[in-house]
C-alpha cells in the first residue's frame, strides 16, 4: 500500500477548517504536486469548502470545478476529499464523500479521503488528527502509512492555542463575501511564520478565473 504525506500547511488548514466550526460538519479537497512521486502521495495543500451544507450541489459542483482549473494551471491536481463530522467518535464517510470521490476518481487515481479523529483535536496536538483511506483493489482501505513533516503538530498546536483558525476562509465564507481569498494567501504566510519553515508550494488564485 502506498504511503501518504501531509505538509505542514494542507494539514494545518484542514485541523483550522475543523476548529472553527466544532459544532458542524466541515469538508474540503487535498492537493497534490502532478505527477504523484513515486509510490507516494504528497499532499501540498488543503482547500476548505463548506460548513454548512455538504451534500453534493450546484455549489460543490462549481467549487470543484474551478479548483480542478486552477490546480491545472498550477501543475497539481486533486487529490482528494477531507471530512470531519459532528459528533466526537464518527470516522465514518458519508455518501455525499463517496460521491464527490467519485468525482474525483474519474480524472485521477492516485487520490485519498480522509476524516479527521475528532478525539485527537486537542489544543496540545501529540498524533496526527487524520485518518486516512486509499482506494485499493476496488475498496478504501485505512491506509497503515501517513506522514506529516516535522514541526507540524506543533505548528498546529499553535494556531489552536491563538485561535488563529478563525482567520482561515472555507468556500461558504468566500459565497457570503466574495472578496475573501478562500485559498487563505494570508493564513498560509501565517503558518509559515508559526511553524518557521517555508510552507512550499500551494494553489494560487489566477484572478481571470476565481
Amino acid at each position: 500500500m502506498s504511503k501518504v504525506s501531509f505538509s505542514t500547511l494542507a494539514y494545518c488548514k484542514i485541523v483550522a477548517h475543523a476548529a472553527k466550526y466544532p459544532h458542524c460538519e466541515v469538508n474540503g479537497l487535498l492537493i497534490a504536486d502532478a505527477p504523484a512521486k513515486g509510490d507516494k502521495l504528497v499532499i501540498i495543500d488543503s482547500v476548505p469548502l463548506f460548513h454548512q451544507c455538504l451534500h453534493v450541489s450546484p455549489m460543490s459542483e462549481i467549487a470543484l470545478m474551478q479548483i480542478d482549473q486552477i490546480a491545472n494551471t498550477c501543475n497539481m491536481y486533486i487529490a482528494g476529499y477531507y471530512l470531519a463530522n459532528e459528533t466526537l467518535d464518527d470516522l465514518s464517510y458519508d455518501k455525499p464523500a463517496h460521491k464527490i470521490m467519485d468525482k474525483i476518481a474519474e480524472h485521477e487515481t492516485d487520490i485519498c479521503m480522509v476524516v479527521i479523529n475528532n478525539r485527537l483535536m486537542e489544543i496540545n496536538q501529540k498524533e496526527n488528527a487524520l485518518v486516512v483511506h486509499k482506494h485499493e483493489e476496488g475498496k478504501w482501505k485505512r491506509c497503515s502509512s501517513v506522514q506529516i513533516e516535522n514541526g507540524t503538530l506543533a505548528a498546529a498546536s499553535a494556531i489552536l492555542q491563538q485561535q488563529s483558525y478563525k482567520s482561515l476562509i472555507d468556500y461558504d465564507n468566500h459565497l457570503d463575501n466574495l472578496s475573501l481569498d478562500w485559498f487563505n494567501t494570508e493564513f498560509a504566510n501565517l503558518v509559515q511564520r508559526t511553524s518557521g519553515q517555508d510552507t512550499g508550494r500551494m494553489l494560487t488564485i489566477n484572478k481571470s478565473i476565481s
